[in-house]
């Protein structure tokens, strides 16, 4: 398939009416759009590090969550750190797409995969109107919030999670990957005892035990970095022949 007949599936998979308004992805970089795609690099973010491996290696074309231009570029030069992956990718050839709010939105995207790994029954989404892109379901069993968070680390391969108590057991489960910390209230508005995010704030930490429900902070990329392999299996059902290889972009390290 040439990159042009790629996105168009993709897109048609993952549709822009799911996106937030504020949002910024699609096709991000493509130098030619009608280059036959053989080799792609699946990655949450495009750093520098990603976008050295698909040069080197010769993929054609990165898929990422995370857009590699979010943000208007004030100019494509040398020396701005977006720029300077644009210009390399470009110049090499390899194009790049991503898939953002609108794959956290998405029947089977960043927040169902999560969702389905933790073990929750019937899944449903939840949010302010308009962007109700995280999910709630609930535990066929109730849990401590310990054990609960221990299934988190688990699954997500996080080295550590932050948890804030509010003394009650973990049943009612609303989650949004990445970060959610706008979404606590509509989380308890919507009958959750336990959120889970990516990032929260002090503030919400610290106030939870107070307003009856408990918080799991489990770190953005954690919590979204699952939806890679979603990915993954959607290129190959779009080209059962593409060689799709997924690479940990997490540049941070526990010290």
């Amino acid at each position: 398939m040439t990159v042009r007949e790629l996105y168009a599936y993709l897109e048609a998979q993952i549709p822009r009416d799911l996106s937030c308004e504020w949002d910024n992805d699609g096709l991000m970089c493509c130098a030619d759009d009608t280059k036959e795609v053989h080799r792609v690099l699946v990655a949450l973010d495009i750093t520098a590090a990603v976008a050295e491996r698909a040069v080197k290696e010769e993929y054609d074309l990165i898929v990422s969550h995370h857009p590699l231009i979010f943000r208007p570029l004030a100019a494509v030069s040398i020396g701005e750190t977006v720029a300077n992956k644009v210009i390399k990718l470009l110049v090499s050839g390899v194009s790049a797409m991503s898939f953002h709010t609108r794959l956290d939105a998405v029947t089977g995207g960043v927040n169902d995969v999560l969702a389905e790994a933790l073990g929750l029954c019937d899944p449903t989404p939840f949010g302010p109107d308009g962007e109700a892109i995280g999910r709630i379901g609930t535990l066929s069993t109730p849990m401590t919030l310990r054990a609960f968070a221990a299934r988190v680390k688990e699954v997500t391969g996080a080295e550590y999670v932050q948890i804030s108590d509010a003394g009650i057991p973990v049943q009612r489960v609303a989650l949004l990957g990445g970060g959610g910390s706008g979404e606590v209230k509509a989380a308890a508005a919507a009958g959750a005892d336990t959120y889970l995010t990516g990032e929260l704030k002090h503030d919400q930490l610290t106030e939870a035990p107070e307003r009856g429900m408990n918080l799991i902070m489990g770190g953005h990329f954690y919590t979204e970095n699952p939806v890679c392999e979603r990915l993954r299996d959607l290129l190959l059902q779009a080209d059962a022949s593409l060689t799709v290889d997924i690479i940990n972009s997490n540049p941070v390290a526990f010290v």
